[in-house]
This record gives structure tokens, sequence and C-alpha cells, in this order.
């Protein structure tokens, strides 16, 4: 190991941008279908691994949905989230904010408190057994009507404590953030913080932003480097304070590059910029790997990748005495490795 990846590995951090459906390992899918008597057509991990040939968001998701029909009972959802946890304790996360997408699961027949019963089981054994802190984001599918999206914050309210934000994610092809006005103005209502994916390079990217701030007033945007695009946007942001949660190895595989010019400009502007993993077991890299691979690619010294890490903390929804005391975490961090 380098002596950046060992930094790194190390550096304390928040993932705020990570879909637990996007954690599926190849050899968990295979143990859940054994379980759950799922025939699936690949034989081999090298199989599974060979069907990851993305070369956009939709090419993505007809991958990804269908991996999921593995996940029938409360101890799939429990193990699914387990071992990411375990994972990312592993890499330096001592906080992390995760996306669920219970409407995959509800529409084809498992029940919410089933999927949120064991992601939650999960958070309390993993806080006991490693110490890392968790909470769950619902996103609402923006393929699917907003009625389905309302009755769906509608089953998640008996279970409001253990859901600290929605989100908004799949695919945006037709789909802007306006068509979920009323969904998102009612879970604000019920005091949820809100975040919207607006993915890189998509049909409409500036208008979907601009709603999300503008229209929807979201205390967070989920990739959103196309802002970029507008000087008026980029101000705007700044001036609210409203974090982008980037995830420099998926941009890889959906467009081009994985954006770091981007990225490190907003940064560099001073914006609440942060790197996360995304849907970590199909693009190959966890959130250490995404803090090294935009480090390697753009050129970032310890000091930036430190940033990065306190805005991982500062982005997130935790309190602010939480929050003093993971930023000196890092800063402790810091000065042990220099001094070393």
């Amino acid at each position: 190991m380098t002596d950046l990846a060992e930094f790194v590995r190390g550096l304390p951090k928040a993932e705020l941008h990570l879909h637990l459906e996007g954690t599926l390992e190849p050899e968990l899918k295979f143990r859940l279908a054994r379980r759950n008597g799922v025939e699936l057509p690949e034989r081999t991990v090298e199989e599974v691994v060979r069907t990851y040939d993305f070369h956009d968001l939709t090419s993505f998701l007809q991958v990804y949905y269908p991996a999921m029909r593995v996940l029938r009972q409360p101890q799939d959802f429990h193990e699914l989230a387990y071992e990411y946890l375990l994972r990312a304790h592993a890499q330096g996360v001592r906080h992390v904010e995760m996306f669920f997408d219970p409407q995959a699961h509800t529409g084809r027949g498992v029940p919410f408190d089933t999927v949120i019963g064991g992601y939650r089981s999960a958070i309390v054994r993993a806080r006991r057994e490693v110490g890392i802190s968790a909470e769950l984001i619902l996103c609402f599918l923006r393929d699917y009507s907003a009625e389905f999206a309302m009755a769906t914050l509608m089953e998640a309210l008996p279970y409001r404590d253990w859901i600290i934000g929605v989100g908004l994610d799949s695919d945006e092809r037709g789909h802007p953030p306006s068509k979920f006005a009323d969904v998102f103005a009612r879970a604000r209502q019920e005091g949820f913080q809100l975040t919207m994916h607006c993915d890189i390079d998509q049909q409409d990217s500036i208008e979907h932003i601009r709603q999300a701030l503008e229209d929807i007033g979201v205390d967070r945007l989920d990739h959103g480097t196309n802002i970029v695009e507008d000087e008026r946007l980029v101000e705007l942001a700044a001036s609210k304070g409203i974090a982008l949660t980037c995830c420099p190895v998926s941009n890889s595989f959906v467009t081009t590059q994985m954006k770091s010019a981007e990225i490190t400009g907003l940064l560099q502007r001073g914006l609440t910029v942060t790197v996360n993993s995304d849907d970590p077991a199909y693009f190959g890299g966890y959130v250490a790997d995404n803090y090294l691979a935009l480090a390697e690619h753009a050129g970032l010294e310890i000091d930036r990748l430190a940033e990065l890490a306190r805005n991982s903390f500062r982005a997130s929804w935790i309190t602010s005495a939480r929050l003093a005391g993971y930023l000196a975490e890092v800063d402790e961090y810091v000065a042990r490795y220099t001094a070393a």
C-alpha cells in the first residue's frame, strides 16, 4: 500500500452518497439467491462482473434493478447493510447516511417493514460491534409516479425515527424534480431533510439543478457537478451552503471521465464538495478508493483530501457537537500522519 493510500484509508470521513442496494457484491448475491431459491442467469462471479458493461445511467439501471430480486427477507437486507458497514468502517468511515429504494422492493411484493427492519437491525448491530454511526435516507424512484412516491412517504411515517431524510434517484429522463414537488413539500413538513440526485450529463441537467435548489429547496445535491455550467447556480449553492455529494469512480463509468476538474474546481471555490462511492459493488470502488482515484487523477495532496473529509462531516445531518468532535478527529489524524 502506498503512503497516500494508507493515509486515505485511515482518514476519518463520512459517506453521504451510498445506495445500499448498490453494495450487493456478487458473492452475497449468490448466497441470497441460494437461500431464497432464486435462479440466476450467471453461474460465477466472473460472469456477474461481465454484465457490468455500463456506458450511461440507463445501461447501469438495466443491470442494477434486476439484481435486487434476491433480496426478499429481513435477514437479506440485514446482511446487505451489515457487510457494507463493516467495509466502510475498514476504510475510515465514522458516519454514513445511506440511500435505500423501498419502491424497488414493495413494487415486487416485499413489505416495507421487511426492508427497513432488516436495514435498521444492521445499523444497530454495526454501531454496537464496531462503533460506526449510520442513518437511512429514503429515495423515491423518479421514473415511478408521484402518487406512488407520496404513498411510500405515508408508509414511512411510522418509522420516522429511523429515517433522517428523503431523496430522489433513478432515471432522470423526463422526470424533473418538479414532478415530486408536493411529495417533498410534505416530507419537509414531516421534518425530513431533503436531497435529490441531479446526475452528471443528463438531459436538462441545469434545469433539474435549478428546480432542486430554487423550487424544492433541497439541503444537499447528489452528484450535481453540471452546476459549473451556470455561474448563477454556483453562487446560489455557495450562498446557501448547499453541499454536493460527488462520486468520482462511478462518474467514470457513465461518462468519459470522473469529473475531476469540476469537483476540484468547486472545492477550490469553497463549495462543500464531498467524495463518496455511490454503488461500489458495481463500480469497483468503496469510499477510500474514490478518494484515492480522485487524488491520483487530479494531483491532490493530503491537505485537500483532509478538506474533503472535513466537508463530509460538515455536509452530514449530525449535531453541531458531533460535528466538532469529528472535525477534531480529522485534525488529529492529519497532525499525527504529518509528524510521522
